[in-house]
């Protein structure tokens, strides 16, 4: 019995021993980490987290002043008239809606009686569709996601209910579908009337013409126009087209050396010596604004029918860049204007160039294009500068 007493403290002492060497054994895995994250600084760089002021990006979207919370779609409004209410860069609003411009299809699928709603939970401004599960945006990719619960009842769908469009499109309705600008060689080799019945001196609707150089495989109908004003850079002098003065549609009734031709819908008087040319497809691409992604810089050549100054908000002018310069429709573009020069010592330093307004391009030549003037607070002139806003 004594010997066995005597062996109870060794035991208990082993014991003891062993539990300090495995906790010893365990410490460092745990220690060790814990250790080093202490020890590694931070880098200078490192991003904020996100509840800090520091984390929110900065953003190019300014809103108005005070922006409604809300707004209900009218039949009349538009993209852009929409978003002037809330931002004032209104050309912004295909990133205030999250849209993705490199592959939306179809802007205008925002109806008169919808809610807009601004959204400010997040670190950019958002213009949501209230009731729509994604706030609207599947709309612009061609799919809906809202719900509906369904019960019966009587539905109908009146004319109102067409979707609102991103610019007024019945200010550009004569410039969409007719030849505005011809080079000299195209007037050169164009068909041209030779001939009329009864040797009229000028036609009008139903009336029979005859004319030559007409191509059989291009179609049976086709726009007469005249050559009208020849457009050249102020800067550089370079002959950059005519002016093709839309007068008529035709229908090609016969085709040969010399075709058979009858006026469908005459707007002027056509006469011996006007031109022919296909009438070119409907522009059906979205109106998507967004910045050229190159650096454009060029002037206002001329207005609309021969308008030479002044022009205002929803006006259409002539610009010496096209598409040679990377312009595309659908670019937004800056007015700007210098108040003239001061004489500085032996130097003549010109005003700075001040914003005043944008314009969107709606219709691109090979060195020309077409604007229509959207928000400006002075008149625009001819010779004022556009350039990225």
């Amino acid at each position: 019995m004594l010997r066995i007493i005597s062996v109870i403290p060794a035991l208990l002492v082993c014991l003891l021993t062993s539990n300090v060497l495995a906790q010893d054994e365990a410490a460092p895995p745990t220690a060790a980490p814990a250790q080093q994250l202490q020890s590694t600084p931070e880098p200078a760089d490192a991003p904020a987290p996100a509840d800090t002021p520091a984390a929110q990006p900065k953003s190019d979207i300014q809103l108005q002043d005070s922006p409604p919370p809300r707004y209900t779609v009218k039949r009349g409004d538009t993209l852009w008239g929409i978003s002037a209410r809330f931002l004032k860069n209104p050309w912004k609003w295909p990133d205030v809606w999250g849209m993705n411009k490199d592959e939306v299809k179809n802007p205008h699928l925002i109806y008169p009686g919808d809610v807009i709603i601004l959204d400010l939970s997040g670190m950019t401004p958002r213009l949501r569709l209230e009731g729509v599960a994604d706030g609207g945006l599947s709309r612009w990719y061609g799919f809906q996601l809202q719900v509906s619960k369904m019960e019966p009842r009587m539905r109908s769908r009146a004319l109102s209910r067409l979707a609102i469009p991103t610019i007024p499109a019945k200010e550009l309705d004569p410039f969409l579908n007719r030849p505005l600008i011809v080079d000299p060689d195209s007037i050169s080799r164009a068909p041209q009337i030779v001939a009329t019945t009864e040797s009229r001196v000028v036609l009008a609707d139903n009336d029979i013409a005859y004319a030559t150089g007409i191509d059989e495989k291009k179609g049976n109908f086709w726009n007469v126009y005249r050559p009208g004003r020849v457009f050249q850079d102020p800067d550089t002098g370079e002959t950059l087209g005519h002016e093709a003065v839309y007068l008529a549609d035709a229908q090609i009734e016969t085709f040969g050396e010399i075709s058979t031709v009858r006026i469908a819908r005459a707007i002027q008087e056509v006469g011996n010596g006007d031109r022919l040319t296909v009438i070119p497809p409907t522009q059906s691409a979205p109106y998507i604004p967004r910045a050229p992604e190159k650096n454009v810089r060029g002037k206002v050549i001329a207005g609309a029918e021969n308008a030479v100054s002044e022009m205002a908000p929803l006006s259409v002018v002539i610009l010496n860049r096209g598409s040679r310069e990377g312009l595309e429709v659908g670019h937004v573009l800056g007015l700007y204007r210098s108040e003239g020069n001061v004489k500085l010592g032996d130097r003549v330093v010109a005003l700075p160039e001040r914003e005043y307004g944008w314009l969107l391009v709606f219709r691109v030549f090979n060195k020309m294009s077409y604007g229509l003037v959207m928000t400006a607070t002075r008149q625009v002139n001819v010779n004022d500068i556009v350039k990225n806003p």
